[in-house]
Order: C-alpha cells, then structure tokens, then sequence
C-alpha cells in the first residue's frame, strides 16, 4: 500500500456542492503579507545572491530592508487601496519592530501565527520542542492583542508527521500548510478539525522571484492572470479562494512596488463582486455553513 498522511479523503473538484461568499460572489481574495525577523550570522534565510561564510551581511541586510522600508511602503499601497491583510507573524517581530505590528493592528488587520523566526524549521524538532515553538509563538500574539491566533502558517512551510495535531491542541482553527486545494478543505487531527485554508505556492513572491528570477513585471502579471483565470473558472459555480503572498523584503523593493501596485489596483476595482477579505473572515463563514458542504466536514458521518 502507498503510505498516506490521513488527514483528508480525495475529494474531486467537479461534483462539489457550491456555495457563494458573504457579498454573494464565488471568488474570495486575501493577502498574506509575510513579516519575518531572521537571527544574524546563523539559521535559515532566503537569499538575493549566494551566501558567503556567515556573517552573511548581504543577505542579512537585504532581508532586514523588508522590515525598516519595504514594508512600510506596502502598508501605504494597502491604504491607499483601502485593501486588509493577513498577517503571517513571526513573534519575534513583537520584540524586534514593534511599531510596524501596531501599523497594521491599527488597520485592524488580521494577525496569524508563523512560528517565532524564519531562521529555523519545526519539522525538524521532536514533538515536545514542536510544542513549544508553537506555543512560544501564540503567547506573544495573544500577550500582544489580546485574542490568540486562529491561523497558522509553518516557516518554510515545514511540517512534521504531528504538526497539525499540535496545531489543532494548540487552539488554532486553520492551517495555511496544506496547499492541495483551490477551496477550503477540513482535516482529520488527533482532536478536533482543522481547515485548510488555501495559500498560494506560485502567487508567492519567494517561488517567483527568489527562485524562478522572475521580475517583478511578471509577478505582477502573474497576480491578474490567477485572479483573472479564476474569476472565469468560478462560472461552474464553485467557490474558490485566491491568496496572494508577499514578503516585504522582497515585494517591498522599488522597482517591484509600482508593479504589484498595478495588480492590486485592478483587483480592487472589482471589489464589488470579489470578496476582498482576511483568512480568518473565510474560516468564520466556512465554518458556519452547514453540514456537508466543504469536503471532510466532521460533522458528517464517513
């Protein structure tokens, strides 16, 4: 038999039973905007060049750009556009930026836990470390605002066989770990459910831009080409999820700024049949929709 990870059924996309968004609309839209803090001279870190014998000042200070610049530029673009975001949060941006968080608190924007530091992984720790790790991260978001995280996106999205077992004990409501879907999709824990909530793998600036050397032209082009692809594919009346992910430091620089500017523009402009909208909003409405209609549901018997 072919080892499987157990945690939801194949569920086929044609034959689903359809559902519409809050505005009444098939197309939901968030932002996942990364803020990640990375320790100096050692761990993990993506990379604009090849790193040479740490310290790495290149890339260290390249990165640390997103959180001094280039996020602020974003958070003014997000404005100006009158568009929310998802916070995927490393906790130790509490300690290290403080008044960058209280930017977006201020927005009302959603916070969600991503680890203490994108400078290590959780799929490489025993269960009990795993544990606290994630727990680590939930006390400084809930010591923070006050209301504990209900989303959580791994760093590097880095799974072990447990990870949403602890997730799911640990009080969250939704993974963005599992991208396997264009719709959310419950999952099987030792305890109770968790959703899986799409994020994107390719609309993300570190695939396209750090690995493929995309520009930033083509990622933007990359953005409406999903969104506009999928406001047609939705005419089956299926309800989709569209996620975009950006990482200051790399969104945030200039010359790809003004391009992202210009997708999220145009999305905005269909903001009357798109839901715009945080992750945490789509959790709420697919967790109150009744039984049967997402794939997986636990409240129907297998």
């Amino acid at each position: 038999m072919l080892p499987t990870h157990g945690r939801y059924d194949y569920a086929a996309w044609r034959g689903r039973t359809p559902y519409a968004w809050p505005n009444g609309g098939k197309l939901a839209v968030y932002l996942g905007v990364n803020l990640e803090h990375f320790a100096f001279g050692e761990g993990l870190g993506a990379e604009l060049a090849p790193g040479g014998p740490q310290p790495d000042i290149l890339n260290f200070a390249w990165r640390d750009y997103g959180n001094r610049v280039g996020a602020w530029r974003l958070l003014e673009t997000l404005d100006e556009l009158a568009l929310p975001a998802t916070l995927l949060l490393n906790s130790a941006m509490y300690d290290y930026a403080p008044d960058l968080i209280a930017a977006h608190r201020a927005r009302g924007d959603e916070m969600a836990g991503h680890g203490r530091t994108n400078s290590e992984r959780q799929s490489v720790l025993p269960e009990a470390e795993e544990a606290t790790l994630i727990a680590d991260s939930t006390a400084a978001i809930l010591a923070a605002e006050g209301t504990a995280p209900r989303g959580w996106l791994s760093p590097w999205i880095a799974e072990s066989r447990t990870t949403p077992d602890l997730l799911a004990e640990a009080g969250y409501r939704y993974t963005m770990n599992w991208c396997a879907d264009d719709a959310p999709v419950w999952m099987r824990t030792r305890g109770r459910p968790l959703l899986a909530m799409p994020y994107p793998q390719e609309v993300n600036d570190i695939p396209s831009i750090v690995g493929r050397k995309d520009g930033g032209d083509a990622f933007a082009q990359m953005i409406l080409d999903d969104f506009h692809e999928r406001l047609r594919q939705t005419r089956d009346g299926l309800p989709q999820v569209m996620g975009i992910a950006l990482h200051p430091y790399i969104i945030g620089q200039p010359h790809r700024m003004r391009h992202l500017r210009r997708a999220l523009a145009e999305i905005a402009q269909h903001r009357d049949t798109v839901w715009i909208t945080t992750a945490g909003a789509i959790f709420d409405h697919v967790a109150a929709l009744p039984p049967g209609i997402v794939p997986g549901d636990p409240r129907v018997a297998a």
